[in-house]
């Protein structure tokens, strides 16, 4: 019989449950949508019940995900990782603290036993958190990972995390604002009418967008998206992608205040090349950049996790 496994990977505006051959880490069966535990977290607060019945609200969403996959799943467990752990999620678990030795052992798990709400077992995965940082979801792609030298974890993203790995243990992190920012200044701010959603390719702005922002005060510089459009040296479409470049740029800016020059870059497809692009851009092609796909880390964290889990309670 094929060894599976369940693999949730439930974020704050997404949800994708697949079916993972362990042997293979080949996915057998794959759904996806937008119903992140935000919004599960608001369908929760709307039946205005008891706290204490929480968790099994969150445990039949589930089992209703799992029926969409339409294959026999019996006795398969779900591992779930990411925002379903933290206060709007199926259920809060403490964070692990840093140092963190890059080891399943590490992590805070909890198990929630098949039942009438959900008829699969749960293994429920923490974040880290520093004394004024945390993480949920990144240190299970940090585990699918395999790091063995000394490097800095780029997870880019609506809140990109840089992570500091030494000696296979994470000794600090930060988040940067990135995506949001830009969501938020591109439809909500003075700027949104000077920047129109595309996805053609304007390098040229981009690039610019990379230095300004990594050479300048961000406050400031975001205004030169507006200016931009008004002497016309950048069209609404241009400015779109400088806007992204100069945020992308401000992010990374950092690095070169550090002498560390190995990368890993830990990111889909979507933002692959922007920040490779950004990053040889800041510092001339010195990085040593590794890029690992963020779904294939996920997948191999979790048949990590689950086969830990199975030689400790066999």
């Amino acid at each position: 019989m094929m060894n599976k496994i369940l693999s949730c990977d439930w974020g704050t505006t997404s949800f994708r449950l697949r079916l993972i051959d362990v042997d293979t880490a080949k996915v057998l069966h794959e759904i996806k949508s937008f119903d992140g535990v935000n919004a599960i977290h608001d369908k929760w607060l709307a039946t205005k019940k008891n706290e204490s019945v929480r968790l099994n609200f969150y445990r039949n969403f589930i089992q209703s995900q799992i029926e969409k996959l339409n294959v026999d799943v019996s006795d398969v467990t779900i591992i779930i990782s990411g925002m379903a752990s933290s206060t709007i999620g199926m259920k809060e678990l403490t964070y692990a603290k840093l140092p963190f030795k890059l080891s399943v052992v590490n992590l805070n798990i909890e198990k929630f036993e098949a039942d009438n709400f959900c008829k699969n077992d749960i293994l429920l995965v923490s974040g880290l958190q520093t004394g004024v940082d945390v993480m949920r979801g990144e240190e299970t792609l940090l585990l699918g990972c395999d790091i063995k030298n000394d490097v800095l974890v780029i997870f880019p993203g609506t809140h990109s995390k840089h992570v500091v790995v030494k000696n296979k243990t994470v000794i600090d992190f930060k988040t940067y604002m990135t995506g949001e920012f830009f969501n938020l200044l591109s439809t909500q701010s003075l700027l949104a009418k000077s920047v129109s959603t595309n996805n053609e390719a304007h390098e040229d702005a981009f690039i610019k967008g990379v230095k300004d922002g990594a050479a300048n005060n961000v406050l400031n510089a975001a205004f030169h998206v507006r200016t931009n459009q008004l002497f016309q040296q950048f069209s609404s479409a241009e400015n779109y992608h400088y806007l992204s470049g100069l945020l992308i740029g401000n992010e990374l800016s950092e690095l070169l205040k550090s002498n560390q020059r190995n990368i890993v870059l830990i990111c889909a497809d979507n933002l692959l090349n922007q920040y490779t692009s950004a990053l040889n851009i800041i510092n001339q092609n010195q990085f040593n950049i590794q890029i690992v796909n963020a779904d294939d880390a996920l997948i191999k964290a979790h048949i990590y996790l689950y086969s830990h889990y199975r030689k400790t309670t066999l």
